[in-house]
């Protein structure tokens, strides 16, 4: 028995008396499923990172978001990650009150957008025009594509959930739009989910 190797293909071949080499393809097909079955299960062992004791679930209640004021209307709560850190898995909720408008601006990169309560108004370009916004309802999803320029308004008291990789940064098309946010009350009465 021998191996000959063509420049696409791998044949094994059994030396019979009368009719020469012939290729014994059961043994082939195992040589093949073995080297598939190796392939596979290297991908998926070097593919998933060995985590330490802390790889238990985490259970994120909405009570302990922690919100903090980005523009008038606007707040923000990291619910998990760092939004700040190259290659960082981040997850973070906006909650916007009614009538809140987001100018125009841009993230170095993508921003994956849920709606998880209210509508949110989204169009694209370099200058705030409500009549580009479309509309987003509950449950709807939206890949917006790193440096998009993009703005947005609240419909009713909206909530959106946010993820990507960090670095998570705004980039103000005309920073001269944006409205800083109102000094917090002491005693502000936190979205209800």
């Amino acid at each position: 028995m021998f191996l000959a190797l063509g420049a696409r293909e791998a044949y094994v071949f059994e030396q019979s008396p009368v009719e020469g080499p012939r290729m014994n393809k059961r043994l082939l097909a195992g040589v093949c499923l073995i080297v598939i079955v190796s392939a596979a299960f290297a991908a998926t062992s070097y593919g998933q990172e060995k985590k330490g004791n802390n790889s238990a679930h985490k259970i994120v209640h909405y009570g302990d978001l922690r919100w903090t004021p980005i523009i008038k209307g606007c707040e923000i709560a990291v619910v998990e990650g760092n939004p700040d850190i190259e290659g960082q898995p981040f997850v973070a909720r906006f909650h916007c009150a009614d009538g809140a408008k987001t100018p125009p601006h841009w993230h170095p990169s993508d921003e994956n957008i849920t709606v998880l309560k209210g509508a949110f108004l989204v169009g694209m370009g370099e200058s705030f025009d409500e009549s580009k916004l479309k509309t987003m309802s509950p449950g709807n999803f939206m890949l917006m594509p790193k440096e998009m320029r993009h703005f947005g308004m609240a419909r009713g008291d909206l909530i959106l959930q946010v993820h990507g990789l960090g670095p998570f940064k705004v980039n103000w098309v005309n920073p001269s739009e944006v409205q800083p946010p109102d000094a917090p009350a002491t005693t502000a009465p936190r979205p209800k989910s």
